[in-house]
């Protein structure tokens, strides 16, 4: 095709197309790993390695459970835990009873919680105990009935789970005291299950595999759904992407990769998780990103092969003084997604691990994969890369129509297999969201090159207007990054009387001796006027999703 100019930069071997009908569901995918796969490693989470088998077994006992209670196919269960075994698990039995599976943010407070729950009508959740009083404060507003409570510990066995689940409770204090009556533990669930009658559905391409409720950083989130079919075309597209370097694991070696992106967002449940269940892979859980140190300290047990993460993990590990305990030269790719990965960035991982970080993009709607770099490259490019298979973007003026002319910015509009079917009860923000030929309209602005590289500029509502003239904040940041005193930084627009809007830059120090002057002095120097900062402000941290991706609009409401 003469409009698929990308396909000239596939390296050799990645097919142009895949097939998503390969598989009627996500479930016919897990099973036929289970089957293949029953002696290998699934997961390793503090220690401690569970099947393929095993998690056959086990979700297969709290799926009859989860029928048991009495819900209809097409029921939605919410799912609110870190990183732990139960997640996969239960993601696996709500898939197998027939299932939605509503992902929800263990972090998030009672009002937005009661927000999700309320609006994707979950009937059960299955919750982590730590974040019980959240659910607790806001239940009685909800359609839930059914609560499954899990614990730490619950599947490191007898003395260590118990152990796990003392110190978390009560030398850490993570669990504060809750009431959910009539809740049931995650292993007493399972016991349950395991006498009950399991009842496999017949499954479509076309059911609803998950609500993925969308992160809400510009505006009230929406939840995304996501087929069956829509998440095997990403874990197909994946596949296809990182196997010219893959391929490259030594025969016998098992597939290896890093989770510490949180599974309940749609990046690791599909590159992780479901990836690495249609590869055998062994998936090593990390239920805390953001403690480094504990990382690093469960990464030095492991050879792993790969990594994806956001800037600003990649940058805090390789940042860190412990990085080198690690054995990195196994990695074969380092996928950057979630938000821009920087210059700065990309060339200390690429200098400290030698595998370069390979940029790629996508959104909830898009479960998540629509574009990467190829995985084949030794250098970061600055780009999202190019569309994967069996995709298309184009780039879209004010009035929908196609920008054609290399290099001018317009939004970022994508089509292909992996795109959601439309907004949970939203048919407006669907029609909104989409254009009448089936491209979903992403809200980012970019431009593409002749050789069918897209770049981002920036998001909609992210962009800054300074006296009439677009400031992007992704070029601001940029240019700050690579200030060798700077750790981390972000740009917002604030409002200016003289401009209508001015530039706010706030930058966390690596250097403590880094003074304002020498930043506006660096940014006189490579920005023009109106994209200098106007406020320079220095903090000791940026306000974060749990996936690591910056809250400019915190930052814009903090003036």
């Amino acid at each position: 095709m003469t409009d698929r100019p990308w396909l000239a930069a596939y390296p050799q071997g990645v097919p142009a197309e895949i097939d998503p009908a390969q598989y009627r569901s996500l479930v016919q995918l897990m099973e036929e790993a289970f089957r293949d796969y029953a002696g290998r490693t699934a997961y390793s989470f503090m220690g401690k390695d569970i099947s393929y088998g095993e998690t056959d077994a086990l979700s297969r006992q709290f799926a009859a459970y989860l029928q048991g209670l009495g819900l209809a196919r097409g029921d939605r269960v919410a799912l609110m835990m870190p990183n732990v075994p139960q997640y996969p698990i239960a993601v696996a039995a709500v898939l197998r009873a027939g299932f939605v599976v509503v992902n929800v943010n263990p972090l998030y407070t009672p009002r937005e919680l009661e927000r999700q729950l309320r609006d994707s009508g979950a009937k059960a959740i299955v919750i982590i105990e730590n974040f019980a009083p959240t659910l607790q404060a806001c239940i009685a507003n909800t359609a839930v009935k059914h609560v499954v409570l899990c614990a730490m510990g619950d599947r490191l066995g007898l003395l260590k789970g118990a152990i796990v689940n003392f110190v978390v409770r009560n030398v850490k204090k993570l669990v504060p005291p809750y009431q959910l009556p009539g809740a049931v533990g995650f292993n007493d669930a399972l016991a349950k299950g395991a006498s009950a009658r399991f009842n496999p559905p017949e499954l479509n391409p076309d059911d609803i595999a998950l609500l993925q409720y969308t992160g809400g950083t510009t505006g009230v989130s929406k939840g995304a759904v996501l087929l069956h079919r829509n998440v095997i075309a990403n874990v197909l597209q994946s596949e296809a992407w990182n196997a010219p370097v893959m391929s490259k694991v030594p025969a016998g070696e098992q597939p290896t990769a890093v989770c510490a992106l949180p599974l309940y967002h749609i990046f690791a449940f599909t590159v992780n998780m479901m990836l690495s269940m249609r590869t055998g892979g062994k998936t090593i859980l990390i239920p805390n990103p953001r403690d480094l140190p504990a990382v690093l300290k469960e990464l030095s047990k492991h050879r792993f092969h790969s990594f994806p993460a956001v800037n600003t993990l990649f940058n805090g590990l390789a940042n860190h003084p412990d990085f080198n305990s690690v054995d990195w030269s196994h990695l074969k790719v380092s996928v950057g997604g979630g938000m821009a990965v920087q210059a700065a960035v990309a060339k200390l991982w690429l200098a400290k691990t030698g595998c370069p970080i390979c940029e790629g993009y996508g959104l909830s709607e898009t479960s998540p994969s629509a574009s990467c770099n190829p995985v084949t490259a030794t250098e970061f490019s600055g780009t999202i890369g190019v569309p994967i298979p069996s995709t298309s973007m184009r780039i879209l003026d004010d009035d929908g129509h196609d920008i054609t002319a290399s290099g001018q910015p317009g939004e970022i509009a994508i089509q292909g297999p992996q795109v959601m079917a439309g907004y949970w009860q939203r048919p407006d923000e669907t029609a909104k969201a989409m254009t009448e030929d089936g491209y979903f309209k992403t809200g980012d602005i970019g431009i593409m090159d002749e050789r069918g590289y897209f770049k981002i500029v920036d998001r909609k509502k992210d962009m800054i207007l300074v006296s009439g003239f677009n400031v992007y904040p992704n070029e601001v940041e940029d240019v700050v990054a690579l200030i060798p005193g700077v750790l981390e930084c972000a740009v917002v627009g604030v409002p200016d009387e003289k401009m209508g809007e001015a530039v706010k830059l706030v930058i966390v120090k690596k250097d403590p001796a880094l003074t304002e002057a020498q930043v506006r002095d660096y940014c006189r120097t490579n920005l023009t006027g109106y994209k200098q900062p106007k406020v320079v402000e220095f903090r000791t941290e940026l306000p974060k999703t749990p996936v690591g991706k910056i809250l400019r609009r915190e930052l814009r409401d903090k003036k």
